[in-house]
């Protein structure tokens, strides 16, 4: 059964559900700050972003640390609200410009260029991209381009991102 080691992720959606359960009772009692970041986090994991985006508000009216607002702020790309997700995203970079291995960058200049903000998007995905080699971030750069009409340097960032295939297990 050489290929069993591929389900391995499926059976883990039930400890993480059954996890949320019991967070879910236990925040009645102990609305602790870390049971919330906690919960959040599973939310986020189970794709339930209004839900994980509530419980890093309560986290944040109590406490102002970095993980929360990145975690926030990947709640808001999912729904959509680019302006609060560009809003989180600069307090974490100005605590920590390398966040994430450098993917908080590059997610700020995705919504700064889904705001309109197309100067300060390229501009960051530009200083992101010397030092980053992320997929996701030579992907929304290619997508920047290729909005403004830049086809050729859209098309070799998209090439630089298949050429990673040949080298992927």
């Amino acid at each position: 059964i050489p290929d069993a080691g591929l389900l391995r992720g499926t059976f883990q959606v039930f400890p993480r559900r059954k996890r949320i359960k019991e967070l879910e009772g236990l925040i009645l009692d102990n609305p602790s700050v870390g049971n919330y970041e906690e919960l959040g986090d599973l939310y986020l994991d189970d794709k339930q972003f209004a839900k994980a985006h509530e419980c890093f508000d309560r986290v944040l009216a109590k406490v102002e640390s970095i993980d929360p607002f990145y975690r926030r702020a990947l709640c808001e790309l999912a729904l959509n609200d680019y302006a609060a997700a560009a809003a989180d995203l600069e307090q974490v970079l100005a605590r920590d410009p390398k966040y994430d291995y450098q993917r908080a960058a590059g997610l700020r200049a995705h919504v700064l260029a889904k705001i309109g903000q197309r100067e300060q998007a390229e501009a960051l995905f530009v200083e992101t991209l010397q030092v980053s080699t992320l997929s996701e971030i030579q992907y929304n750069y290619a997508c920047l381009l290729l909005a403004e009409g830049r086809k050729d340097e859209a098309r070799e960032w998209a090439e630089r991102i298949l050429r990673k295939k040949a080298t992927m297990p």
